[in-house]
């Protein structure tokens, strides 16, 4: 009877004060903050971890967030003057043979490339654009939103780092990230084909019916002149950009934290390396695994430096973070062009998508194919680096 309560209640989300977890995360922490103090020096190794966190938040978040307020400004001006419309019916004619899905499809991919991979679940629930969907299709949104997702911030926030050097990597990258998507999406359809069968429509438990539907051919519009329109519709998309700025900071300071000092390695002074206690200093973990692995990555990425790593494995998490490590990487001289095509592409393809499949999946009522999802949009992502990089040498 005892055993049940217990299931019961951790059923509910409770778990007792004291659990197997508690010692784990004990023991994970203790692990990082030993490893770091005996390669830095304790006293060190917090002031690294300080100083590193505050230069990300002043010079790379704040950064990030302008960008992400310019962009949600224009979104929202696109979308209230039917621009976004227009890139729709532009986009529709390429996600059939691309992306094996409706025409109906490229309305969320504008969606989410003008914001967040959660975005999609919005789209997804309304039920004037499910109709055009078999579920099987459907429940590929996962991917395919994730695909397109944060487009127009890891976009504007590469544009922006020294003068629009790296943009023939980003235009690269782009394409290279839609292929790695489509294949994502591809292989995730093969999955959900077999689980619902190719008839199955999306039923109304899936759906939110409160979405207030447009007219077949409209756009619902705010109130006022076409001036007044344009600057309600600049205020709000930069409101928005500014909670998505402040979204982003958290795994700016954590995962970029994290791995730049993973990434970095000492302060040369007189040509010895020194710990000097400063930001972005380093025990290079990363950079040693990655000339450990250089057989694998060089022949997949071909990148000119291990420290490279450190962005596109941030961008698993947070494609946020994952700019503040390129910037802070292009700016000491260690990205070329081609490993930022290659980079962009990962990025821009992954979008932190595991930070964000599983509350997507939930919000679509689709949890039994999270596992699958992430597992799909991993190789997806790998498959745009390789493209990426074959495809720079080529052409460049």
């Amino acid at each position: 009877m005892e055993s049940q309560n217990t299931v019961h209640v951790e059923e509910k989300g409770y778990r007792k004060e004291i659990s197997k977890g508690t010692y784990l995360c004990i023991g994970f922490i203790v692990l990082i903050l030993g490893y770091l103090s005996s390669v830095i020096g304790v006293g060190k190794a917090f002031s690294v971890i300080m100083k590193t966190a505050h230069d990300l938040l002043i010079n790379t978040a704040f950064y990030i967030m302008s960008v992400a307020v310019l962009a949600g400004a224009i979104s929202s001006v696109f979308s209230e003057f039917g621009v976004t419309a227009l890139l729709n019916k532009i986009i529709s004619p390429i996600m059939k043979p691309l992306f094996k899905l409706p025409g109906a499809a490229s309305l969320g991919a504008i969606t989410c490339y003008f914001s967040d991979n959660p975005s999609i679940v919005i789209n997804s629930r309304d039920p004037g654009y499910a109709k055009y969907f078999k579920k099987y299709q459907w429940a590929t949104m996962i991917n395919f939103g994730t695909t397109f997702g944060m487009g127009i911030i890891i976009t504007g926030g590469i544009l922006g780092i020294q003068g629009g050097k790296y943009a023939s990597g980003v235009v690269l990258g782009t394409i290279c990230a839609f292929i790695g998507g489509a294949l994502s999406t591809r292989l995730l359809m093969r999955k959900t084909k077999k689980m619902y069968g190719t008839e199955q429509t999306v039923g109304e438990e899936y759906l939110d019916a409160a979405i207030e539907q447009a007219p077949n051919g409209y756009r619902k519009i705010r109130e006022g002149s076409a001036f007044q329109r344009g600057l309600n519709a600049t205020f709000d998309g930069g409101k928005s950009g500014v909670q998505l700025g402040l979204s982003i900071i958290p795994g700016i300071l954590i995962f970029t934290t994290l791995v730049m000092i993973l990434t970095n390695g000492p302060s040369i002074v007189d040509g010895q390396a020194v710990y000097k206690g400063v930001a972005y200093e380093g025990t290079g973990l990363l950079k040693d695994i990655g000339d450990k692995l250089s057989f694998i990555l060089t022949p997949l990425f071909g990148f000119a430096n291990s420290e490279v790593l450190g962005p596109p494995l941030t961008s698993l998490g947070s494609c946020g973070a994952s700019i503040a490590g390129a910037k802070q990487l292009a700016e000491s001289g260690l990205l070329n062009g081609h490993d930022m095509a290659v980079y962009f592409a990962i990025a821009y393809c992954w979008a932190g998508f595991l930070s964000s499949h599983a509350s997507i999946a939930d919000s679509m009522k689709t949890r039994e194919i999270t596992t699958y999802a992430m597992m799909t949009h991993f190789i997806g992502g790998i498959v745009a680096g390789v493209i990426a990089n074959y495809a720079y040498m080529l052409i460049f």
